[in-house]
């Protein structure tokens, strides 16, 4: 699906960089199944195979290739039949918390479609699957999967037992944990398509230390280091307000294209990160989360609105392939809340390269929180 299709050399590197990272695996265990940290197996993964690193977007992918999105897993083999957290929404409660049992069911399903859609569509991505490391007794096992959607139309025996809602849809058995808010997904594992042998070493803090005083491990400073900032896509109290922001197509005056928007730029931000832009009206590159490059720039009085040049890019970036809304739909924060994302991400390569991606609800508070 993905893994038999890269190059041999791009395999081999992937098996050598689990290899090093299951020997390591005394430092944080006895067991004699190989311990594998899931930021790991994602750092490994984008490096080996020189796949974009989505995990930072909070999306349904974890990483990007030739037009794939792919959901990064590793667990445990067990009996091969393991639930697997493949979803969360906390953020979005309010949406389906007080609904029946078949009605929240439905309405999960719901969120969990629009979120793999809302990221296939923004990512241009022409598939999605998921593939996963399974950990065994001195081995790992590669297993894929397509991504499949929860098909709603075929949800059948929904069971409750106390806070835990579980049901099939024909094709997968799910969970959904109503305390945490987190939907699971049982991945059926017999069907391994590559596996190999891990040797755990006896001693891996002995083994570091002789490296470390061979004089060939050196510490160097980041140099890549990205600044990072966030930026809601809501105002004040977590309203959208009518007639800008996101719907600043809908003010009043003169005549605007349907996706015209900008992104607030709160006081905060620029108090706290007042060098974080170039100035007003100084144009810089905007890398799109589909890869485009785009023009912008910071706007208007006291430098509060980023938009684009085009500005309508922007626009059809979050209203059309984001929100999926028709020409004169007023965006309102629960339709934020039902995308999963009220935030936008900005990555400063330099002070003339920038990326945005989208980022989680209330992303943006947590960000101001900590620096409270």
């Amino acid at each position: 699906m993905f893994f038999k299709k890269q190059t041999e050399n791009e395999r081999i590197k992937y098996e050598k960089f689990l290899k090093i990272t299951g020997a390591l695996s005394g430092l944080f265990s006895d067991s004699e199944v190989p311990y594998l940290n899931y930021r790991v197996a994602e750092r490994i993964f984008c490096t080996a195979f020189s796949a974009q690193d989505l995990s930072r977007a909070d999306v349904s992918a974890d990483a990007k290739k030739d037009g794939v999105g792919i959901g990064l897993k590793t667990f445990l083999a067990g009996n091969h039949k393991s639930l697997q957290k493949v979803a969360e929404f906390n953020s979005a409660n309010s949406l389906y918390n007080k609904l029946t049992p078949r009605r929240l069911v439905k309405k999960i399903s719901e969120l969990r479609n629009n979120r793999i859609d809302f990221t296939e569509k923004v990512y241009a991505l022409n598939t999605s699957i998921y593939h996963c490391v399974v950990r065994e007794a001195g081995k790992f096992k590669i297993f894929e999967e397509p991504m499949e959607r929860v098909d709603i139309n075929n949800i059948s025996n929904i069971e409750v037992k106390k806070n835990i809602i579980t049901f099939n849809d024909g094709k997968n058995d799910y969970s959904f944990s109503q305390t945490k808010s987190t939907l699971l997904k049982r991945f059926i594992t017999p069907d391994i398509v590559f596996e190999f042998d891990i040797q755990i070493l006896e001693d891996p803090f002995a083994e570091l230390s002789k490296f470390i005083e061979s004089g060939k491990f050196m510490i160097q400073d980041d140099v890549s280091a990205i600044d990072t900032i966030f930026l809601p896509l809501y105002g004040r109290n977590k309203k959208v307000f009518s007639k800008s922001g996101l719907n600043q197509w809908n003010a009043s005056g003169r005549m605007r294209n349907p996706n015209e928007v900008y992104i607030n730029i709160p006081a905060k931000v620029r108090f706290l990160f007042p060098d974080f832009f170039p100035s007003r009206d100084i144009v810089f590159n905007l890398k799109f989360p589909d890869g485009e490059i785009i023009e912008a720039s910071v706007c208007q009085d006291g430098g509060k609105a980023l938009m684009t040049n085009p500005n309508r890019k922007l626009g059809k970036l979050i209203l059309r392939d984001g929100l999926k809304l028709k020409h004169g739909e007023i965006v309102t924060y629960e339709k934020l809340q039902f995308l999963g994302v009220d935030s936008v991400r900005i990555d400063k390569i330099n002070n003339f390269d920038f990326e945005i991606n989208f980022a989680k609800n209330n992303s943006y508070e947590d960000f101001i929180t900590s620096f409270n």
